[in-house]
């Protein structure tokens, strides 16, 4: 699970901590031993995909997707071919409600981590049919660490906080100072979309401030 990027120095200290030391042992024990989402190469693909100091936007998700062939490492993206999970259609409903592009065929997210958009999970891996199986062994630390990481950044960044889970690390992010830009709403899933994360238009507000900050805006579209 290594990153080739500035991330590597970035949080060289943490992995080098008992406690990841010892959530990398938990891990090695569940790929042996049962399924394990993402697969183990791909586990860093959004810090692989994103470097530390081209992140513009960070969007907060919970744990992988634990169907098969879904979870790649970037949080709500499915690879080409891989039917939208409730979530990412909700996302991409609103999407089309906030910027009028139609609903992509893929739900592969890439094009927007290439644009500095960071999809991070709170926690990194799941068990097969398991949600939150892997909650509780380390990676919630690892994460707080990352996100400190960022919020330390003196360059500002939009952070997406959708969900209470998402939404408990505004404390991490505001001891680190106010420069950055928090947009908050509930969760996109079936349970919570239509508690108001229908409606909140983040997609228009992230572009909205990256112009005012001088940054050039994400391309949202996926289908060219």
């Amino acid at each position: 699970m290594s990153i080739q990027n500035d991330w590597q120095e970035v949080l060289a200290d943490e992995m080098n901590k008992p406690y990841y030391i010892s959530l990398k042992n938990f891990l090695d024990e569940q790929y042996r031993l049962s399924t394990v989402y993402p697969p183990k190469e791909e586990v860093m693909s959004a810090f692989q995909t994103v470097a530390y100091k081209d992140i513009k936007v960070v969007i907060l998700g919970q744990d992988p997707y634990h169907g098969p062939g879904q979870a790649h490492g970037m949080c709500f993206s499915v690879k080409k071919g891989v039917p939208h999970p409730p979530s990412l259609r909700n996302i991409f409903q609103e999407l089309q409600s906030d910027l009028g592009y139609p609903i992509p065929k893929d739900g592969y997210l890439i094009k927007w981590a290439h644009q500095g958009v960071f999809l991070l999970n709170t926690v990194l891996t799941v068990r097969q049919g398991e949600a939150n199986s892997h909650k509780g062994q380390g990676w919630e630390q690892f994460t707080d660490k990352v996100i400190e990481k960022l919020a330390e950044r003196p360059d500002p960044i939009i952070f997406v906080l959708w969900g209470k889970p998402a939404q408990k690390k505004k404390t991490i992010i505001d001891k680190k100072g106010n420069h950055h830009f928090l947009i908050q709403a509930p969760h996109p899933s079936p349970l919570s979309a239509y508690r108001g994360f229908f409606g909140s238009k983040p997609f228009s507000k992230i572009n909205e401030k990256l112009k005012e900050w001088g940054k050039q805006p994400i391309d949202w579209r996926l289908d060219e």
